[in-house]
């Protein structure tokens, strides 16, 4: 007996070595697929839910972007329409202003006819300069309209300008109509034109 021998009588197996592996190749053409696994099942089917979602959120975002591109395309047109009517309005429909009759110094008077060049023509007047001169006590008395301005007969006259406003409608506080605007088109009214600009 040797040292390394066991109390049996047998002397020690050497450990075998593992078996080196083979491989099988399968012919596509005759070989049957195995079935997929439960697992494998399940994730085939959650991917392609997953994809059907990303399919079904990509075609509402587009939806959607169209959308808001129509509105906002509609919106924009529907702003410069307004624009233009509005614009067309404002410069079509004429402003409203009332002619006060002044005289020199700026004084309001109770006759209109003092700032009518027909009336004061007709009373051996004339006109020059944006003022009318009717003749008074051996002199000329000076008149001429202020346009917007405010105030009674007898005070000065608040606000307003002694500019002639083009494309307004100008009326006295009679009613007798100074300008009729539209355009930056005066007119003469059916008594006669007035002065003072």
């Amino acid at each position: 007996m040797t040292e390394n021998t066991p109390p049996g009588g047998q002397p020690p197996q050497e450990p075998q070595q593992p078996r080196q592996g083979s491989m099988r190749f399968q012919d596509p053409s005759t070989t049957t697929p195995r079935e997929p696994t439960l697992a494998e099942q399940r994730a085939r089917r959650q991917a392609m839910a997953a994809e059907q979602e990303r399919a079904v959120a990509l075609q509402e975002a587009e939806k959607r972007s169209k959308t808001k591109r129509n509105v906002l395309i509609g919106s924009g047109v529907a702003v410069g329409l307004v624009g233009v009517v509005a614009a067309w309005y404002v410069v079509a429909k004429p402003n409203d202003v009332t002619a006060v009759c002044t005289d020199q110094s700026d004084t309001i008077v109770a006759d209109d006819n003092n700032c009518d060049e027909d009336y004061a023509r007709s009373h051996g007047g004339h006109v020059s300069g944006g003022w009318i001169f009717i003749p008074y006590g051996g002199g000329y008395n000076q008149y001429r309209y202020n346009y917007g301005g405010t105030g009674v007969p007898g005070q000065k006259v608040s606000g307003g300008s002694f500019t002639r406003p083009s494309g307004a409608n100008i009326t006295t506080k009679s009613g007798k109509s100074v300008q009729r605007g539209g355009f930056g088109i005066s007119g003469k009214s059916g008594t006669g034109k007035s002065g003072g600009s």
